[in-house]
């Protein structure tokens, strides 16, 4: 069931989408090569703490995984999607790392992504990372009352395969509310006007993951919960909550 969020909710999930947009920024900032990735989630731990709020994604437990979740972020790094476990891993020059971060204040959540640059980076890995925050941009800017799911996945597909990227198949952003995943699904790939048309006061989480290969398929790794690229090449992510407003979106998540 969709569940329209009052002004006053909204409200709530802003200050939440705050701490989770402050949390992303220390984060982005500390993470150099030679750190590892199990203190960027202490990093994160202590921030959220810090501003009142709880993780989102500590110990959260879907059907189709086999153990709770065991950090307070998601970090992916190069060729891993999403999911990625934050553990004693190493961060290197020239990797790709992606942060996601959720946090929940009063009950309400917030979600957001980014993807950052590990020292230089080739311009292959950059042009990845631009185009997949630019496909954000127009998922968000389709999200306007009157306009329909459908819509904002046919943006968000049409940036990534105009520049020749592969959509993993199965992932992409929800509704967000007094749980992290809430309906509607909010597919990567889509038809213009098809699907739950956009009424004031629906959240949706919007997150493109883009794949440099151009190929779709994806594995599981043996940690249960991080997605991979099959062919191995990397990927990147990036997500905004947004609201459905009558004025247009407005970004929940944003610094």
């Amino acid at each position: 069931m969709v569940v329209l969020k009052s002004e006053a909710e909204i409200a709530t999930m802003r200050e939440a989408g705050r701490i989770v947009a402050n949390t992303l920024a220390a984060v982005a900032s500390a993470a150099r090569s030679g750190v590892r990735l199990i203190d960027l989630d202490l990093l994160a731990a202590e921030l959220i703490a810090s501003g009142g709020a709880k993780p989102s994604f500590l110990n959260y437990h879907p059907a189709w995984a086999p153990t709770p979740y065991p950090g307070v972020l998601c970090l992916s790094v190069n060729d891993v999607v999403v999911h990625g476990i934050p553990d004693r891993r190493v961060l290197a020059d020239g990797d790709l790392l992606s942060i996601d971060c959720g946090a929940y204040i009063d009950g309400y959540h917030g979600d957001a992504a980014i993807t950052v640059a590990i020292g230089e980076i080739d311009d292959a890995a950059r042009r990845l990372s631009k185009t997949t925050d630019r496909a954000l941009a127009a998922g968000i800017a389709a999200a306007r009352v009157g306009a329909r799911i459908g819509d904002i996945s046919y943006a968000v597909e049409s940036v990534a395969r105009a520049a020749g990227y592969g959509l993993p198949e199965g992932l992409g952003g929800h509704g967000v509310g007094t749980a992290m995943h809430e309906a509607p699904s909010v597919p990567n790939t889509g038809e213009a006007n098809r699907g739950l048309p956009l009424r004031e006061g629906l959240v949706i989480a919007i997150e493109p993951m883009l794949i440099e290969g151009g190929d779709s398929r994806c594995r599981t790794l043996s940690d249960g919960w991080s997605i991979a690229t099959t062919d191995g090449s990397r990927a990147a992510h990036f997500e905004h909550t947004i609201a459905v407003t009558a004025a247009g979106p407005v970004v929940l998540t944003a610094p």
